[in-house]
């Protein structure tokens, strides 16, 4: 792990390491982070002057987590935080990492697969 990997990271840039959009594509719905930091005592961010979010490699991976059940499991947020408060949480460290990368690799492939189609269609 490199010096960049742990150095604590601003709310943007959170929300970028989570992919996380707002619908309107406008800007970076930190609002969503702010929301889960109320109901998941799990993360806690640094909050220097002017009430700024500073995030460890720790609170990341827990906001990958919850991101993960939310969003690609479908679980409420009843269902997170028991299963957070459980020791089940520690199983879902592989589960998660693993399940992001599969996305991450599927929406390379899709992407890739979107510019083969437009390449043959210029023949």
């Amino acid at each position: 792990m490199n010096k960049f990997d742990e150095a604590y990271k601003t709310i943007g840039e959170v929300t970028k390491i989570l992919g996380l959009k707002s619908r309107k594509n406008q800007s970076l719905p930190t609002h969503t982070i702010r929301f889960w930091e109320k109901e998941f005592k799990q993360i806690k961010p640094k909050i220097l002057s002017g009430n700024r979010r500073y995030y460890d490699q720790k609170n990341i991976e827990i906001l990958k987590k919850i991101h993960f059940l939310l969003k690609e499991q479908g679980m409420t947020i009843n269902g997170v935080k028991k299963l957070l408060n459980s020791n089940k949480s520690l199983e879902l460290d592989e589960t998660t990492n693993h399940s992001i990368k599969a996305r991450n690799l599927k929406n390379k492939l899709i992407k890739i697969s979107k510019i083969i189609k437009n390449l043959k269609s210029l023949k």
